[in-house]
């Protein structure tokens, strides 16, 4: 297992962030829409992470022929997507895991999809029960709930589904289903999450609305959609590690540049800006995705807050807004975040731990916690595999004296991030 250990910078710095990773959620996509056409799709920028890579090598054993050069990704989807004579390995990622179940339901053959020992752990219920639903045929651990997902793929029915859950994985998953289906299909959820999907589908071609009530429709394909050619933008849960940066130090500035606005991506941002930073956003728009530039300024200590609405949208970011809550004046709390306790870790209780080490009193809840702000002390924190706890502690290293435990994980989502992190701090790589 390989730590860190960062010592505490007292100086300001002024960095322009070109080189943050590009969009998870959107590279993840990209190997797998790409799937839904017949031509060559060319993708530039994308993350070459553990994740999207492994998402990315499923494609290529469906059949698919994927070519690697110059900075640019081409996919040349195959003239029927073929059955794998391996099992499918998702690394760490449940949205390579959630929504390849959606698009493996609706295609014939048998397909085995697995992960590591953090994937293999997860909730799988979410997106299996609706799925089995409409006629897939899918099963693993506790009877389909945890991976291995074994899918015998062929026919999936339409359906009027008004989910439980917002999330933009569950939500994503039904969608492909659903454009395999005969006739329409509706999907709810009660607060728009992530609209990747819909926004890259419908620029590919595909048929998908919302009405004023917020049903989905998805209107099945009747040809093949057109290939993708984008430049995946730089991704805002990534940046906003530094962001969080620059906020909690004296003096400090930082703009992370072609960055996805995306409004369901930026709510953290949003979520510091109340808490006092100096941000602005500066905005361009493309086919796919608003893309522009974020600039975030210090500008004294923050205030603390109350994070309750939203929180699909914030889902990623809140285990480094916790870093900004507990150096802020006062009392913040977190709400409505049930949906932390089942991602890469329980990161409720995970951020609260780690922050308790560094001499912060929080407060445990079922769907949230309390922080109350103060100074951060010497502490070792576990990031217990989970590349956002690793990453946010990191960044507390930046004001304070910091050893995290399993920081391997980082590469993931975020090949470089020591590149960059090595701008602002200093900082030992420890193999334990």
């Amino acid at each position: 297992m390989i730590s860190i250990s960062i010592q505490q910078h007292s100086k300001s710095f002024n960095l322009e962030c070109s080189t943050i990773a590009p969009d998870k959620s959107i590279s993840h996509r990209c190997a797998m829409f790409s799937l839904l056409s017949d031509e060559t799709s060319h993708i530039k920028n994308f993350l070459l992470g553990e994740d999207t890579l492994a998402s990315l090598s499923i494609a290529e054993q469906l059949g698919a022929t994927v070519v690697r050069e110059d900075g640019e990704v081409t996919i040349t989807p195959p003239s029927k997507l073929t059955e794998p004579n391996n099992i499918l390995d998702c690394g760490n990622a449940g949205t390579g895991m959630r929504l390849y179940a959606g698009l493996l339901s609706g295609v014939e053959g048998s397909f085995i999809l697995t992960g590591d020992r953090y994937l293999r752990s997860r909730p799988m219920n979410r997106v299996t029960v609706p799925l089995r639903d409409i006629g897939a045929k899918i099963d693993g651990r506790e009877n389909g709930n945890l991976a291995p997902l074994a899918i015998r793929g062929g026919e999936v029915k339409s359906f009027r589904y008004n989910s439980p859950i917002d999330s933009a994985q569950v939500k994503s998953a039904l969608i492909l289903a659903g454009l395999q289906a005969e006739t329409p299909s509706y999907y709810r959820e009660e607060l728009l999450s992530r609209d990747h999907t819909e926004r890259m589908l419908n620029g590919m071609g595909a048929s998908i609305t919302t009405d004023e009530e917020g049903w989905i429709e998805i209107q099945p394909l009747t040809q093949p959609l057109k290939p993708l050619n984008l430049t995946v933008p730089a991704d805002p849960s990534s940046g906003f590690f530094f962001a969080l940066a620059a906020a909690i130090t004296p003096n400090a500035q930082t703009t992370i540049k072609n960055v996805t606005l995306n409004p369901t991506r930026i709510e953290a941002y949003k979520v510091l800006q109340k808490m006092g930073a100096e941000i602005s956003f500066i905005e361009r728009e493309n086919i796919y995705e608003p893309i522009g530039d974020i600039k975030i300024s210090y500008s004294g200590k923050l205030k603390a807050t109350t994070v309750e609405e939203n929180i699909a949208w914030l889902i990623d970011e809140l285990p480094a807004l916790s870093i900004a809550m507990a150096v802020a004046e006062g009392k913040s709390v977190v709400k409505n975040a049930k949906e932390l306790r089942v991602k890469e870790s329980d990161r409720i209780s995970t951020v609260l731990e780690g922050l308790t080490s560094c001499g912060i009193t929080t407060i445990e809840h079922e769907d949230g916690y309390e922080i109350i702000g103060g100074e951060l002390s010497t502490a070792t924190v576990n990031s217990y595999g989970d590349h956002r706890i690793a990453m946010s502690f990191a960044i507390a290293g930046v004001i304070a004296d910091i050893r995290i435990e399993d920081i391997s994980c980082i590469d993931t989502s975020f090949p470089n991030f020591f590149d960059i992190l090595s701008e602002i701090t200093t900082f030992n790589l420890i193999n334990s």
